[in-house]
């Protein structure tokens, strides 16, 4: 008989449903599922961490803790192998201290799998969880397009014993994932591997949940849902449909409906009656039409729209099936997809095909990211090695120790580290907030409140951060407290959703000589310009300088993706146009150079 994996609180806590429900009601909900029957709640993973980061309000280490305190069922995180919570891959030291930070937050199960099936990038996560005395789950991603998908699967489950699982989850991002093909998985997945199998899927239209029961029947241990307003709102198993189809197959999840019913109620009430963007039918059609994740459809169609290229869609997602056959065929589970989608979307609003190339594309193609399931087009491989020649600098990985070296106060214990070394300035706003609440327990304690008046006062402060209201006033007996939002807690950077690039990655700057001979270095995207490779570092260019045909002069960050711009003649560079960490528009000028017209740079 299959257990049930409740998700809910996950996703809850990534996008797009981050923001939807208050602190104080995820915990509520927590308490209910805890009571519900499920084998274990899957509480945090890699978009959680990001929302959880962009927000600025609350540690996703604190959530975690929150959660563990209040429920006894055993929870799980899922982790995206090396890459951990974020899009690059990361040393082993980062690995195993995120994973001794779980553990010792309270994650008791870690669902692991890499993007492309690659097991070499799963070793050092595994080898910490075994390391951390937790149970490891491995998943493998279910992908359509490549002939023999199936025997890339079985013939990587040959070998998850070796990394010491004790399960394998199979893992449909796409949705992709029919009953036939299901049941085919869980059997013979099970038989190579020598392990338990499950499932964690999604779809529209009931496939997931039809997906499901075949799964159960061909003797899955365990299976993926989540409450009936979030399944309904992201395509996913509702726990209490599956819940009463099991029922009435004469099998027991062991799970009680009342108390999920429970639990709905509390999630409709938070989400209210706006419908939850952006998995619109035109989303859900194409998603199903082209077997592709729904919420990377969601954004490229978000993005397009955005920019008055709505109509590109189609053209678009034809172009993403392309480009994964030339690269080999990989699975689209996250950050591989968006990786391709935003080639995809270089290629058809310029009108060309590769010309330029997004720099982690151009990782995946050599190799950084690990091996695809089938070999990458020759011809492909020799154009990126073209366009990329002589631009790439290499990346030293971030070690723990040198983000120690340089957090200048910031963080107060590893788990805080962690956050930096994964997403850099875009978690000092969440440090500084965890720093000044820390400075507000203090004044607590020697106030001589009791520790529940002070725990009240503390999550007054937390809602009023969240929700953005200015002051909040409680009167309780004799005690009034009032907590007033300030400038300096509101004060957040603004971050773009979903910003489009138009042509990226090593981007030859466009070159526009007015009448006066000044060259005119426009941004061929949107996105955000920053001056430097990282912050404390010296900048690309200053005013004055001669810079050469291919020198950087410029990064710009769109979709969390980092394009070089670069000089395309001998020049020197007489103005700078933006601020650092600016957002710029598709055109805006950045700089302005006079061409040396053949004089040599030593010249000057």
């Amino acid at each position: 008989m299959p257990a049930l994996v409740d998700t809910s609180i996950r996703l809850l806590s990534q996008e797009p449903l981050a923001q939807r429900m208050q602190s104080s009601r995820v915990l509520e909900l927590a308490e209910i599922l805890d009571k519900a029957g499920f084998a274990y709640l899957e509480v945090s993973g890699g978009g959680c961490f990001d929302s959880a980061v962009r927000r600025g309000v609350e540690s996703p280490w604190e959530r975690i803790r929150a959660i563990r305190s209040r429920c006894s069922t055993p929870l799980g995180m899922a982790l995206r192998g090396r890459l951990l919570v974020g899009s690059r891959p990361l040393s082993r030291d980062l690995v195993s201290s995120f994973v001794a930070s779980a553990a010792e937050s309270g994650i008791d199960i870690f669902r692991i799998h890499d993007p492309l099936n690659d097991l070499a990038n799963l070793q050092g996560a595994a080898e910490a969880i075994r390391g951390a005395g937790k149970e490891l789950a491995v998943g493998l991603v279910h992908s359509p397009g490549l002939n023999g998908d199936t025997d890339v699967l079985l013939e990587r489950a040959n070998h998850l014993g070796e990394l010491g699982a004790s399960r394998v989850l199979i893992h449909d991002p796409s949705g992709s994932l029919d009953p036939a093909t299901a049941r085919e998985l869980v059997e013979r997945v099970g038989e190579a591997s020598e392990l338990p199998v499950g499932l964690h899927c999604q779809g529209a239209g009931g496939a997931a949940l039809a997906s499901s029961l075949e799964a159960a029947r061909a003797g899955a241990g365990v299976i993926a849902c989540a409450l009936y307003p979030i399944a309904l709102s992201l395509h996913r198993v509702s726990a209490e449909s599956l819940t009463q189809s099991l029922a009435g197959l004469g099998v027991d999840a062991g799970v009680d409906l009342e108390t999920l019913w429970r639990g709905s109620e509390l999630v409709d009430d938070a989400l209210g009656d706006v419908p939850v963007p952006p998995l619109s039918p035109r989303v859900a059609v194409r998603a199903a039409e082209h077997s592709l994740p729904a919420g990377l459809v969601a954004e490229l169609d978000a993005n397009l729209r955005a920019h008055g290229f709505s109509d590109r869609l189609d053209e678009v997602l034809d172009e993403l099936t392309e480009l994964r056959r030339e690269c080999g065929w990989p699975p689209l589970a996250s950050p591989i997809g968006q990786i391709l989608g935003s080639q995809a979307v270089l290629h058809v609003l310029s009108a060309q095909r590769w010309q330029i190339v997004v720099d982690e594309l151009r990782d995946l193609i050599e190799g950084r990211f690990g091996s695809p399931p089938a070999e990458i087009d020759p011809v492909v491989r020799r154009a990126v090695k073209l366009i990329g020649e002589g631009a790439r600098r290499e990346e030293t990985p971030v070690e723990l120790d040198d983000v120690r070296d340089a957090a200048d106060g910031l963080a107060s214990s590893d788990e805080e580290l962690l956050l930096l070394a994964l997403f850099g300035e875009e978690a000092e706003p969440l440090l500084r907030s965890i720093r000044s609440r820390g400075a507000g327990a203090e004044s607590l304690a020697r106030a001589g409140l009791e520790q529940g008046e002070a725990e009240r006062i503390r999550e007054l402060i937390r809602i009023v951060q969240e929700s953005g209201i200015g002051e909040v006033t409680i009167e309780e007996g004799e005690t009034r407290v009032t907590v007033r939002r300030s400038d300096e807690t509101t004060t957040v950077p603004a971050v773009g959703v979903g910003t489009v690039p138009q042509p990226a990655g090593d981007v030859e700057a466009p070159v526009a000589p007015p009448a006066d001979g000044t060259i005119r270095v426009e941004s061929p995207m949107v996105g955000t310009f920053y001056r430097a490779s990282e912050p404390g570092a010296e900048p690309f260019v200053q005013e004055g300088d001669p810079v050469a045909p291919g020198q950087t002069l410029c990064i710009l960050e769109a979709m969390k993706l980092m394009n070089e711009v670069k000089a395309d003649v001998e020049a020197v560079v007489r103005s700078v146009c933006v601020e650092n960490a600016q957002p710029v528009e598709y055109g805006q000028l950045l700089f302005e150079l006079e061409p040396l017209n053949g004089r040599p740079l030593d010249a000057l």
